[in-house]
């Protein structure tokens, strides 16, 4: 019988066939296909206990075929949704650590990283999109569940909505006077990032990236796990932390802090125009810099979220049914 299990992203039912169903949740397989065997012990999907990992997998390959067939203006709202809340999450982490120091050391970090959390509680339990985390929709890809043209036109959709969200943030915490508070601590602590951001060499960038949505991507895939909105939040507190405690890259974190670098250094007219700002040895950063990097981390989450993640757990769990 054909895959079943209720969207973890959506809140609605995803069929075998990617489109919503009523129902509850099942075990992955399809007609006439053989079960994987070998892959854990058998789980009817029904009861308290948390999905296991082979019944993860069809979930997320039929969550993937339900987004890449999602019509194009939802997934755009709800990608701009997600922009919004990364713009939010990053605001809350450098209030928190503001008191720190300009580089708080390792246990600032954390503290910065739960409070970063909030971003990916909000985009999983709330229900967004995000490009990183839709990155998994690889394995959709890979079991001929989608063409490659459906996926490139999602991804498309939602690192557009994902730009406008961020930047939309970024202007509105800057007219909200966020950026000069606390003596202007946080406009400068987001000119720090964008800078140190655009000080990485283009292989660093990309390597960062890498573990970054890896780490990402591994929270995603821990909720399809989850059985209660707490079970879904705590899957993503440890990976979102260790992602921002090692400062590693993210593309949406990206369209966020340039913008808000940019807009603050307009706000106070120390820009050396709209669309640019100083880093801590005068050096002006502008548009270019911030295509560059953004470039090159885009690059890499693909491959961390994409291959490492996505593509890695449906050949060790999907590929016998392919």
């Amino acid at each position: 019988m054909p895959f079943r299990n209720t969207s973890r992203d959506t809140g609605v039912a995803v069929s075998g066939e990617g489109k919503p169903e009523d129902g509850g949740a099942g075990e992955a397989g399809s007609e006439g296909a053989p079960k994987p065997q070998g892959l854990g012990p058998p789980h009817t999907g029904l009861g308290p206990d948390a999905l296991m990992p082979h019944q993860m997998a069809g979930h997320a390959e039929a969550l993937g075929a339900y987004k890449a067939r999602t019509g194009w203006l939802n997934l755009f709202v709800l990608a701009g949704l997600g922009g919004a809340f990364v713009g939010l999450g990053a605001l809350f982490a450098m209030a928190t650590t503001i008191g720190l120091g300009p580089e708080p050391g390792g246990l600032g970090r954390l503290v910065g990283g739960i409070a970063f959390s909030l971003a990916f509680v909000l985009v999983v339990v709330g229900g967004a999109e995000l490009f990183t985390s839709n990155n998994l929709m690889m394995m959709a890809l890979v079991s001929g569940r989608i063409r490659a043209v459906e996926l490139i036109r999602a991804w498309i959709i939602v690192y557009l909505g994902n730009m406008a969200g961020t930047v939309a943030t970024a202007g509105i915490a800057v007219l909200a006077g966020l950026t000069l508070d606390a003596g202007g601590a946080i406009g400068a602590k987001a000119t720090r990032t964008a800078a140190g951001m655009a000080a990485l060499g283009p292989v660093e960038s990309v390597f960062r990236s890498v573990l970054g949505n890896a780490l990402v991507c591994h929270a995603i895939w821990l909720t399809y796990s989850a059985r209660t909105t707490t079970d879904r939040i705590l899957c993503v507190l440890l990976p979102i932390g260790a992602f921002y405690t090692l400062q590693l890259e993210h593309v949406i974190a990206t369209m966020f802090y340039f913008p808000l670098a940019y807009f603050a250094a307009w706000g106070a007219g120390t820009g050396n125009g709209a669309l640019g700002f100083l880093d801590a040895e005068g050096m002006h950063l502008g548009v270019l810099d911030f295509g560059s990097h953004l470039l090159a981390v885009t690059a890499g989450n693909v491959i961390g979220g994409g291959v490492l993640v996505g593509a890695v757990y449906w050949f060790v769990y999907l590929r016998r049914r392919a």
